[in-house]
């Protein structure tokens, strides 16, 4: 029976920015600059561990189209350790990393093997004797919008067939639609497995055969939630065995507590203390979104110590931690809401303000400067229908307490 064994690995965005966290203690943030990297050893040490066939990497390796010289040179020896195992890689290149864009080569080892700009099949005796196809292109510009699957077809001669494809499904709204495709058009393929990359979150389109994307090996900012990593494949004629392995150093969270039963500020401070504990990760650090809920406290002078204080003392010996839980974002929610209905019948503007909220649709005009901004264009991402509701919804909220309070 033949058998492949193989790491599949997407979007490693090395040397990532970490926009937005300079605000950190320096020891943290570099840490968290750091991150990526540390991704990109324990995958290549779970490789040489698991003694792979191969490894496949499905695009957006250098998180811009520069390439720093760090992230290249960090590749570059990863890249050697695995060529003292003879261990080939397959590189795809995708929309942040592309062919076009302007930076200083460093030369890779020839273990490694880039897809060119149009859809090749590269192939890959095994030590055990089988034979491996692998299909894929690499994006020449930032934008592929063209249906590059139809260019891919099956070549007759090996034991197994496998598509790397960086690409957006087309039944997807939450990213651009870059070489998209459907999940029928890779399964009339015949392929034995679809490694994907581009969207961050993990997900199995399908199983036979499988259509995989393993997210990106570390979580960069608040809505890369969770456990990051990849997947430890063996493919044999009969089955297919998919490990996930997690590699992200860093765990982006985002936790609620009601704070409905907190009587004074201790009480607040506690219940936010035994909820960091709950969430530490051995040896790993974690950056929360913390959203405190029904918060009511009688007591005016403890009221004003939630703003500031609170943040203060929970954060006091989280830098020093090697597992630090670190609060990135604190929002507190009062108990007492505010009753719209009843606004609506103290004033004739609360109603027709109520009404404007709820057919508001310029969200596109009124975001226009950001996204037109080099910077915004650059690293912002289009936001999905429920990141504009919620956006909305906490818009509107600020603005009645404003006016509530005025």
């Amino acid at each position: 029976m033949k058998k492949i064994s193989f790491i599949h690995a997407a979007d490693l965005h090395l040397d990532s920015p970490m926009i937005g966290l300079k605000h950190l203690p320096a020891n943290i943030f570099s840490r968290v600059k750091e991150s990526t990297f540390i991704a990109l050893n324990k995958l290549t040490a779970a490789a040489i561990e698991q003694q792979v066939d191969f490894v496949i990497l499905a695009g957006d390796l250098f998180d811009g189209e520069d390439r720093s010289l760090r992230a290249q040179s960090r590749f570059r020896k990863e890249m050697l350790k695995l060529a003292e195992k003879e261990i080939p890689v397959y590189v795809v290149h995708g929309n942040h990393d592309h062919l076009n864009g302007s930076w200083v080569h460093l030369d890779m080892p020839a273990n490694v093997h880039v897809f060119h700009s149009e859809v090749e099949t590269k192939v890959l005796h095994t030590k055990s004797g089988g034979c491996v196809h692998l299909y894929g292109f690499s994006y020449t510009t930032r934008h592929v919008f063209d249906r590059k699957i139809d260019d891919y077809k099956k070549k007759v001669g090996a034991d197994f067939h496998i598509g790397i494809l960086h690409g957006n499904e087309s039944a997807g709204t939450e990213h651009d639609n870059y070489a998209p495709f459907s999940v029928k058009d890779l399964q009339d393929k015949d392929f034995d497995y679809w490694a994907l990359g581009h969207i961050h979150k993990r997900a199995v389109l399908a199983e036979n055969p499988p259509i995989i994307y393993p997210g990106n090996i570390q979580g960069r900012n608040k809505k890369e939630l969770g456990s990051k990593g990849f997947y430890h494949v063996t493919l044999t004629d009969l089955d297919a065995k998919m490990d996930f392995i997690e590699s992200s150093d860093m765990v982006w969270e985002e936790v609620i507590i009601d704070a409905a039963a907190a009587n004074s500020f201790h009480d607040v401070l506690h219940l936010c203390q035994t909820t960091i504990n709950t969430i530490r990760r051995d040896q790993r650090g974690t950056l929360v979104t913390l959203f405190l809920k029904n918060m009511y406290l009688p007591d005016d002078r403890e009221k004003r110590s939630l703003n500031g204080e609170l943040l203060e003392l929970l954060l006091e010996d989280e830098k020093d931690e090697e597992s630090f839980v670190w609060i990135v974002d604190l929002t507190i929610t009062e108990g007492q809401q505010i009753d719209k209905e009843q606004l609506k019948t103290e004033a004739n503007f609360y109603a027709e303000l109520f009404e404007t909220i709820d057919h508001f649709d310029q969200f596109d005009s009124a975001l226009a400067p950001l996204y037109e901004h080099p910077l915004g264009r650059k690293y912002l991402s289009h936001l999905s229908l429920e990141e504009k509701d919620e956006l909305l919804e906490k818009a509107e909220k600020i603005l009645i307490e404003l006016l509530y309070q005025s």
